[in-house]
């Protein structure tokens, strides 16, 4: 289901708590669901019971994601909660990186152990990420990666990377035939200069809740979202192939 997200075109990730949000979501226009527990980290995890809910309620509607948790960079610790993750149904497995050591034994062991699985990497943008990475993540059968931020009071992405170095991932994910997605406390305002980069996802919590990322999703917020990234698709259109 995720196949369709090569083009460069982003979709649109946004990130739930449970299956009501979930629901809103699909309404509002998200393509992608993704299950994340704000309060529990960066990428925190939700309930096992709570994500298998959310795959049931979206049933096959759209592609649900969902993050394992922040976790240490142990090989071992890192498989045993993707496999759990992988067992209740969910389309993208999402493994957060946070940079205090080598990932690369963790990324061989977790894309041997799940050959069949959807895996998708997460680079934290504050934490000196080092995009030399993504070659191993190739080699082990992940399917793409995306840049988010561990520390959420540093700000959205776009003021820990600026442009030159986001289009150095998107480029470096694209050239290893991963798919590229950014986020990390984006703003409607951050949409048009990021789908400019031609990113094939775009993550979203804080903007679509009431009160931040801790607060609950609103429908009028998602659908603003949803709007801001089609109006932001027309505008980078080729006029040659732009419809009259």
């Amino acid at each position: 289901m995720i196949e369709g997200l090569r083009r460069g075109k982003p979709a649109f990730l946004a990130s739930v708590t449970n299956a009501d949000e979930a629901e809103i979501a699909l309404q509002g226009g998200a393509d992608i669901i993704d299950c994340k527990d704000p309060a529990s980290g960066a990428l925190g995890a939700l309930p096992l019971d709570t994500v298998r809910e959310i795959v049931r309620r979206v049933d096959g509607r759209a592609p649900v994601s969902a993050t394992v948790g922040d976790l240490p960079t142990e090989p071992r610790v890192m498989t045993v909660a993707a496999v759990a993750m992988a067992e209740t149904g969910v389309d993208i497995v999402k493994i957060g990186f946070f940079g205090e050591d080598d990932p690369r034994a963790a990324i061989a062991t977790v894309g041997a152990q799940l050959p069949s699985a959807k895996l998708v990497a997460v680079l934290m943008a504050d934490r000196a990420p080092d995009f030399s990475v993504l070659l191993a993540l190739a080699a082990a059968g992940f399917a793409g990666v995306m840049l988010d931020t561990a520390g959420k009071e540093s700000g959205s992405l776009t003021t820990v990377l600026g442009p030159g170095r986001l289009t150095e991932f998107v480029r470096t994910a694209r050239d290893n035939g991963l798919f590229a997605g950014l986020a990390g406390s984006l703003k409607e305002g951050d949409i048009p200069g990021l789908v400019r980069l031609q990113p094939d996802m775009l993550g979203f919590r804080g903007a679509l809740c009431s009160g931040g990322r801790k607060g609950a999703i609103e429908a009028a917020r998602v659908s603003a979202v949803r709007r801001a990234i089609d109006n932001a698709k027309l505008a980078n259109v080729p006029p040659e192939t732009s419809v009259a």
